[in-house]
């Protein structure tokens, strides 16, 4: 399994000019490693779940760059119609990148429904993704995380996460959010 923080960390080293919308934990960890914080949206407690819808207007709004959602599996389930809408209007220009660690981390570390029986990279594809990964280890993703980057298409990266429980780092402070939001505009 991958370790959240070095995920987001190799993220964050490969995303070259793409906003990113980070949701819950995720939230917490890119502010600390941000290549780009003017380029970031990190929010956490406010919206579990649209962070992917958000993305989904980003990348609809913004074709020309690349935009990275960082979704954690508890937010997914809370808006899974998202992957459908998301599917359907296939902005080439979005990552998906799910954060697949069985527990709502942020509010405790209490199980998911259906945890570990919910194949959401097999979701992803019926619904109309046309490039999907599935990656359980930091080292096949560090060697792919270019090319998935460079292809063309929607993309859905499923991210095999070890649980955890809380948040690992301070929170930022809601108005430097909002101001880095206003930036990336």
């Amino acid at each position: 399994m991958i370790d959240s923080f070095e995920a987001v960390k190799t993220i964050s080293r490969h995303r070259g000019d793409a906003l990113i919308v980070a949701e819950m934990t995720t939230a917490t960890e890119l502010p600390v490693v941000s290549t780009r914080p003017e380029l970031d949206l990190s929010f956490n407690w406010a919206a579990m779940g649209k962070g992917s819808s958000l993305a989904l207007g980003l990348a609809l709004a913004r074709p020309e760059r690349k935009v990275f959602m960082l979704d954690g599996d508890g937010a997914l389930l809370m808006n899974l119609g998202s992957l459908v809408t998301i599917a359907q209007m296939a902005p080439p220009n979005l990552i998906h990148f799910l954060f697949n660690n069985g527990v709502y981390r942020c509010t405790g570390g209490q199980s998911l429904p259906r945890a570990g029986r919910i194949d959401f990279a097999s979701l992803s594809q019926i619904v109309g993704y046309p490039n999907v990964y599935d990656f359980a280890d930091l080292k096949t993703l560090e060697n792919k995380i270019e090319m998935i980057i460079n292809q063309e298409g929607l993309t859905f990266v499923n991210l095999q996460v070890t649980p955890g429980v809380g948040p690992p780092f301070p929170y930022v402070p809601v108005r430097d959010v909002v101001e880095r939001f206003w930036s990336a505009l």
